[in-house]
């Protein structure tokens, strides 16, 4: 033991001396175009809305990857949201989304997330159909939470029909609030009593009834309330814009109201199910079972039950057609019935106001993967919001899951439904890794992961055999055709993750490393404090002594098979193995808090850096003897590595961090002596999220990637 640290100790004594030199210029914005690496949709888009009075504009909402417009000339969704900030990550999350009935341009968007940034939540207001947005922060008056229960019903954000300047919001826990200058302020309206519910969703949607418009204002609103009848009223009215609310009786007690359409010849058609969706929940309890559709007849305050026919599915999307106000389209949700290859919700479609409805699923489906092929085998489920396009009565979009459909012709037999998510990526990123001379790989929450041989085609193979979310990711530094990939299972590769093998593993899910040749896989489980080793790539393993982290996240010398590494942010202990993983011995102790997501640069024994966020970057070159912090950097969420510059010996680092008090992504092409930021404020995508990785390639100098907490891998290039 005294002899390895008198070998650290010589070696950090070089390595201080050089250290000690370092400086930060004044950072200079790169010139970067940023983008996505595309696989395409993937997560779950809560709400498509196209306006109702320009022809081709339509806006679509997610729980944890922004807002978008569809772009119709180029046949992709462009997001709206990326200028985000990490201290802002949960506006990631769109819990409602409008659109001004009487000018497209004008677009407004509920934004929040209960569990980023203690749950701030804002307003934002574009008037030039989202390329930008003003931020009212509105966390004092009332909270969001896009990625919460309930979060495919809606609208709750609405904008009056007689006036551009009113808006109406529906809250979760706060009632029901009003701005009479374009969601600038928002004043409580009172006349509604309505705050929480016992499943804390809220107020599920409010309409504003075009045809009541008096005075420059809709007179007439209708609240829909997330609750059983046999605890309150779900449904309320007001004939006064608001100035007084009574309740609405006759709807179905035992089921909650999900969305609701106007027909424009005086009814509202409403869905309804057993909880607040989209899937079950032990609260109340809230099964997502069953449900119903139902009429309501604004004149004459009366009922009629218009459910299909011997289905007692829980019920979500309603649209009319403005054409025709007895053509409705519906959709089921969390219902998982026979649909082509995979099995999923229903879609109906009535042409005599619910009287008679014809299952268009059952009647003949087709599904276009609308050149994304990761989509076989996966159905339209959760379909929380069925539309007509308000200017082609034969096509109709749906949201699902996984991203979204449109049918160009709902009246043809079969069906076909494409996959319409091209631009649009809503996907958690855990980990990538770029391999010189080959592929990027990822591991990606849900949705496996893909060999990415072109970053820009959709059509890049996902990981087989399937197992839904990979947590850990690493390949061998120097025999990358050896990979491992850690989710509920355990797959090897080797053929740098072309095929697949099963592997046994204690535990599941958790993070892996492989040792520099690949001949020693380390594997800590998902809240485990135990890590296991294996010599067989899986075959058998053995317990990992001295070490006895919760959660632990192992990291590899690049040079030295013998060597592995830990940082624990609890203790602030750096841990390191020198006989293969066998052991681990406490080397050094940083401040506590940091990013376990440490990492070590490609080609260099001993030197590994580890973001410490408010504490900083810390670098060592003796294998953890010795560390230094990095100057000039007051915060750091992520560091990685990329090829290097021409001319330059060492890679290219790159940070997501704080320089001169500016929060960014930079790049260093001199060991971290100078930075330079390369992203702008129009393109923070909420900081790197859950992934907490800033990966270069190892291909093309100075093109990066970043996690994000819900907006795919982004990737930014030279």
């Amino acid at each position: 033991m005294q002899l390895i640290k008198a070998m650290f100790m010589r070696l950090a004594s070089c390595t201080l001396a050089a250290l000690g030199v370092l400086t930060i210029a004044a950072p200079p914005a790169a010139a970067y175009t940023w983008d996505n690496v595309a696989m395409g949709g993937g997560g779950f888009v809560s709400a498509v809305i196209p306006s109702k009075t320009e022809a081709g504009v339509v806006y679509a909402r997610t729980d944890v990857g922004g807002a978008y417009r569809w772009d119709n000339g180029n046949g992709r969704w462009l997001p709206l949201t990326d200028f985000v900030a990490e201290d802002q990550v949960g506006y990631l999350g769109v819990d409602s989304l409008a659109v001004d009935p009487k000018n497209a341009a004008n677009v407004y968007l509920l934004v929040g997330i209960s569990y980023f940034n203690g749950g701030k939540t804002a307003i934002l207001r574009s008037s030039n159909y989202g390329q930008s947005f003003t931020v009212t922060e509105v966390t004092s008056q009332f909270k969001a939470n896009g990625n919460g229960m309930g979060r495919q019903n809606g609208e709750r954000l609405v904008v009056d029909p007689g006036s551009s300047n009113v808006l109406y919001v529906g809250t979760r826990a706060n009632g029901l609030f009003k701005s009479s200058n374009s969601g600038a302020t928002w004043t409580r309206l009172n006349a509604l009593s309505v705050t929480t519910t016992p499943n804390e969703n809220g107020i599920s949607f409010v309409m504003a009834d075009p045809a009541s418009v008096s005075g420059g204002v809709a007179q007439r609103l209708l609240v829909g309330v997330s609750r059983f009848g046999s605890v309150g009223a779900n449904l309320y009215r007001s004939d006064n814009a608001g100035a007084s609310f009574s309740a609405v009786s006759g709807s179905p007690s035992g089921l909650m109201p999900q969305r609701a359409a106007f027909d424009g010849a005086g009814n509202l058609y409403i869905t309804y199910a057993n909880g607040a969706g989209p899937h079950g929940s032990s609260t109340q309890p809230e099964p997502m079972s069953n449900g119903q559709i139902w009429k309501y007849n604004l004149a004459g305050n009366s009922w009629a039950n218009v459910t299909p026919a011997g289905v007692t599915a829980a019920f979500s999307g309603i649209s009319v057609d403005s054409a025709n106000s007895q053509r409705l389209v519906a959709t089921t949700i969390n219902q998982y019935q026979a649909q082509g290859d995979s099995y999923g919700d229903r879609i109906f479609i009535s042409t005599n106001g619910g009287a008679n409805w014809t299952d268009v699923i059952a009647r003949g489906f087709v599904k276009d993967n609308g050149g994304v092929p990761w989509v076989a085998g996966h159905a339209i489920h959760w379909a929380g919001t069925a539309v007509f396009d308000p200017f082609n009565s034969k096509a109709v979009w749906v949201t699902s899951g996984n991203g979204i459909f449109k049918t160009s012709n709902i009246d043809a037999v079969p069906t076909t439904w494409t996959f319409t998510v091209k631009g649009l990526e809503e996907t958690v990123p855990l980990n990538i890794h770029s391999i010189a001379g080959g592929p990027l790989l990822s591991a990606i929450g849900d949705y496996d992961g893909f060999q990415h041989y072109n970053i820009a085609t959709y059509t890049n193979p996902m990981y087989s055999p399937q197992m839904g979310t990979t947590t850990g990711l690493a390949v061998a530094a120097s025999n990358s055709n050896l990979a491992v990939r850690v989710g509920n299972q355990m797959y090897t590769s080797g053929n740098g993750g072309t095929n697949w093998n099963l592997a046994t593993m204690n535990g599941s899910k958790g993070q892996v490393a492989l040792s520099a040749a690949g001949t020693v896989l380390l594997h800590n489980p998902e809240n485990a404090s135990t890590m296991y080793r294996s010599t067989n790539m899986g075959a058998s393993w053995s317990t990992v002594g001295g070490l006895s982290v919760n959660n632990a996240r192992p990291v590899a010398d690049p040079v030295n098979a013998t060597k592995f590494y830990v940082y624990n942010p609890a203790d602030g202990g750096f841990m390191i193995s020198t006989d293969s993983g066998a052991s681990f011995w406490k080397f050094s102790t940083l401040a506590t808090g940091g990013s376990d997501a440490i990492r070590a640069a490609p080609g260099a024994e001993g030197d590994i850096w580890v973001p410490l966020y408010g504490g900083g970057l810390a670098r060592t070159t003796s294998s953890g003897w010795q560390f230094s912090k990095v100057a000039g950097i007051t915060y750091c969420g992520a560091v990685g590595f990329g090829k290097a510059a021409s001319g330059a010996t060492y890679p290219t680092v790159f940070i997501w961090g704080t320089i001169n008090n500016v929060i960014g992504l930079y790049r260093s092409t001199d060991s971290g002596n100078s930075w330079t930021r390369i992203n702008d404020n129009a393109h923070q995508f909420g900081g790197p999220g859950n992934g907490r990785f800033v990966v270069g390639d190892m291909n093309t100098f100075g093109v990066v990637y970043m996690s994000t907490a819900g907006r795919g891998i982004v990737v930014g290039r030279p």
